[in-house]
């Protein structure tokens, strides 16, 4: 009796090792080398799958290669900020695959291809294959399907142009502070100085996004900021790591530095959301910030339909993540932008002073500075924030003339996209304004190739907030200051979520 218990134990143990030396040899090997057979059979071509790490440990060495060489000012920066898929893109032609770990992934450049992604949200998902990305933020923007569309029903309300409107005062006292700064800085030198303005403009947007969406000041929720960012350039680093089996898990220095971290943050935004509704029992008014907009919607949702508590907390954790990254980056891509042609320098200027004069910004001037439009949608164009977007396919799936299998992710390359002779012409790398004089629609002749903030269904929620909060800035500044690079400038885009200045923005400021 026992030999025969005995050997259905060891039997059952053979089983289970057989079961799980199938399943991951299937997913190192078998399945991704299927999934290659089957791209290649498309016509699509790119590079060979390497066992387990992709494409993974060249990206990140070219990319580390990239980054230990500043280059000019009048450089094409593709070489630097996507030097993997810049390659491919040369190597391979406009439609290619590369490999995160075991996944294949299509890019393509093709607008009406990436119209359709953007449009067809229930089948091209955001991906989920990097969980120790949702440390930093998860929100509305990693959401898919039904979670989605809930979420953006109740947090539509919040993002409503009359709303922000009447966050403009919020956006003036916040830049004002900053610029305020900085006119001291210049005054105590006599009238011009050297200053980073990548410090103050992320100090700044880091303040109105505490302003707007929880009322309170920068010095109050400096600690998610600074968080946040440390959560950033790690994440970063574990990213390369991905192709490693169970690495999330690993109890690395990192991996316990990224979960403490985003302890801290939770603890204190649960804290501040606590506040929040245990005033509004005791019968205080609602607040017209963003997180009091939030939870009015989400209250007045009918039962069961509402978003819980953890819910609310991880679309603070997107306001403050989204909100502040975003705005800085666009903001001193511009100020660079402006310091390299003070041509468009002083055309802003003018028309600032011609709106305002040397009044006080506000809200229906902002929406009347067109060349200043035309200036933050070029930056945009050549800087954008964010420069590749991913998108997961869960079943066989066709895309144009395609059919892509379940398994596979589509790269949507914004920045190769936004900066593509084929699609803006020769000058495609050169800052020309003026391309955007008649609008977007003109400029992009109708295709979906200028898509900083995404496009479709899933827009980015928070761009008018993030175009008003720019124009503030600016033209604050434009009053107060002429700019220049200064000699000490190192031009250095890199990516770290976002595309960031790698040794700052110093610029020479001149008093007005």
């Amino acid at each position: 009796m026992e030999t025969s218990a005995a050997s259905v134990t060891v039997s059952v143990a053979i089983v289970a090792v057989l079961w799980w030396v199938w399943r991951t040899l299937n997913w190192v090997w078998f399945k991704p080398k299927m999934l290659e057979s089957y791209l290649r059979r498309q016509g699509l071509s790119g590079s060979p799958y390497t066992p387990l790490v992709g494409d993974v440990r060249r990206d990140y060495t070219m990319s580390m290669e990239a980054r230990s060489k500043p280059i000019k000012t009048t450089d094409d920066i593709i070489p630097r900020v996507v030097p993997f898929p810049s390659h491919m893109l040369k190597t391979y032609g406009r439609t290619f695959f590369t490999w995160r770990g075991p996944i294949p992934t299509i890019t393509i450049t093709d607008p009406e291809q990436i119209k359709e992604v953007f449009n067809k949200i229930y089948d091209f998902q955001k991906p989920h294959s990097f969980p120790l990305g949702r440390l930093i933020a998860t929100g509305l923007f990693s959401y898919d399907g039904d979670k989605w569309a809930k979420h953006r029903r109740i947090i539509n309300p919040a993002f409503h142009l009359e709303k922000i409107k009447n966050m403009v005062p919020a956006f003036h006292q916040s830049c004002s502070e900053v610029v305020g700064k900085w006119d001291k800085l210049v005054s105590d030198k006599g009238s011009s100085c050297e200053v980073d303005v990548w410090l103050g403009l992320v100090s700044m947007t880091a303040d109105v996004i505490s302003r707007t969406a929880f009322g309170s000041s920068y010095k109050e929720g400096q600690r998610i900021f600074e968080l946040q960012a440390e959560l950033a350039l790690l994440l970063t680093q574990a990213f390369r790591r991905i192709f490693i089996p169970g690495y999330r898990y690993y109890p690395t220095k990192g991996n316990r530095r990224m979960k403490a971290a985003a302890r801290e943050v939770q603890d204190i935004l649960r804290g501040i959301v606590n506040k929040r509704l245990r005033a509004r029992e005791s019968g205080e008014a609602p607040s017209e910030d963003l997180l009091g907009t939030l939870l009015e919607s989400n209250l007045g949702q009918t039962k069961g339909t509402g978003m819980s508590i953890a819910d609310v907390i991880e679309e603070c954790k997107l306001f403050y993540f989204a909100g502040q990254e975003t705005t800085s980056v666009l903001l001193v891509w511009t100020m660079v932008m402006l310091s390299q042609h003070q041509d468009w320098q002083a055309k802003a200027r003018e028309e600032v002073k011609q709106v305002f004069g040397d009044k006080e910004p506000d809200t229906e001037g902002l929406n009347h500075l067109k060349i200043m439009t035309t200036i933050l949608y070029e930056v945009l164009r050549l800087y954008p924030p964010v420069v590749q977007l991913t998108r997961a396919i869960h079943k066989e799936m066709k895309l144009g003339d395609l059919t892509l299998p379940g398994g596979t992710h589509i790269s949507l390359p914004v920045m190769l996209v936004q900066r593509d002779t084929n699609l803006w012409g020769n000058d495609a790398g050169e800052f020309k304004p003026d391309r955007f004089k008649d609008g977007v629609s003109k400029a992009t002749k109708s295709q979906v190739s200028f898509i900083p903030f995404a496009w479709g269904p899933r827009i980015c929620i928070g761009q008018n907030f993030a175009m008003l909060e720019a124009k503030m800035a600016m033209a604050l500044i434009l009053q107060r200051f002429s700019f220049e690079l200064s000699p000490s400038y190192v031009h250095a885009p890199y990516n770290v979520f976002t595309l960031h200045p790698q040794f700052g923005a110093h610029l020479i400021l001149h008093k007005l």
